[in-house]
């Protein structure tokens, strides 16, 4: 029987995804043993804010480590949330598969009366780690308090109890994954907070020279995310942009066609570029690059270099 190793975080969303692809990848390979790997990061060690290693230039700080296992052979597949992968891959590495994606959206969940983001009493205090949604989120209602809340999920949904905060801002697939559902208060449709490129969406990483690993990764890619995908990176990559910037793109296909929204956001909200783009499915990579084009033409590296001072 083969045996291939799948790497990924120890995060309970890490291992309830990576555990969701080992199930998707048993089906279609039965004959296959899949070992799970757990890989500490150096976003998992360090103290410092996410947003302090951002400046640095350090952007894989959370999939650097797991890259390394993959080069060094002691995993054969790495499972990423794909918005955390750097539009940038190390040299010998491949994304060899997008599975289907989840829900994109962002999600309210509040204390009891304030279940509803436009519901939100003046002044309300909202928590949130993403510089995106900070500055999407004081663009939509310059009243709010928009606060730091780090940690994983667990600790991010105890914090509503502790009264710092009236209601936090999460991913929506993060709270599917986890069996979480229950807890979603709000799905906050994308012309409120457009959702980080990537967002909902898993990468299966391998070796670029490990023909058995890609196609046993390959088994569950799904094209329709993989040209939504393509659209969304092409797009922050054209912005030279990273996982941190206040940006934000959704792409959507009906018909052939795909459509995509982009936003660039000043840090404070006072400001925001938005854009759309569309064309066949096919040309989504030439999608992503027109929009970032046209949206530097409009000003949109200020933000983004105000995003790194």
């Amino acid at each position: 029987m083969r045996t291939v190793t799948v790497g990924t975080r120890g995060s309970t969303l890490a291992l309830a995804q990576t555990r969701w692809v080992i199930a998707r990848l048993k089906e279609e390979w039965p004959e296959t043993e899949f070992r799970l790997q757990t890989i500490s990061t150096k976003g998992d060690r360090n103290r410092e804010s996410l947003e302090q290693l951002a400046q640095k230039g350090d952007k894989g700080f959370w999939v650097k480590e797991i890259e390394d296992a993959l080069l060094q052979n002691r995993v054969d597949i790495a499972v990423h949330s794909l918005k955390d992968l750097p539009t940038e891959q190390p040299e010998g590495l491949e994304v060899a598969s997008i599975p289907k994606r989840v829900d994109s959206r962002d999600v309210l969940v509040g204390r009891e009366g304030a279940k509803k983001l436009a519901d939100l009493p003046q002044g309300a205090r909202v928590g949130t780690s993403s510089i995106r949604r900070k500055a999407f989120l004081k663009s939509y209602r310059p009243d709010l308090q928009v606060i730091d809340l780090r940690g994983n999920i667990d600790t991010r949904l105890a914090a509503l109890g502790t009264g710092d905060y009236d209601a936090i801002i999460l991913a929506a697939a993060g709270l599917i994954r986890t069996e979480l559902r229950h807890r979603i208060d709000e799905f906050i449709e994308p012309d409120i907070l457009l959702p980080a490129p990537g967002q909902g969406a898993l990468a299966l990483e391998t070796r670029a020279d490990d023909d058995l690993s890609i196609e046993v990764a390959y088994a569950i890619h799904d094209h329709l995310t993989d040209d939504r995908i393509t659209a969304e990176r092409e797009f922050l990559a054209g912005l030279g942009a990273g996982c941190m910037a206040p940006v934000g793109a959704h792409a959507t296909v009906k018909g052939g066609t795909l459509t995509l929204e982009g936003w660039v956001a000043a840090l404070d909200g006072t400001h925001v570029i938005r854009a759309t783009s569309s064309g066949e499915a096919g040309e989504c990579a030439d999608i992503g690059a027109e929009l970032a084009e046209d949206m530097l033409k409009q000003g949109a590296d200020r933000f983004i270099e105000a995003a790194r001072a």
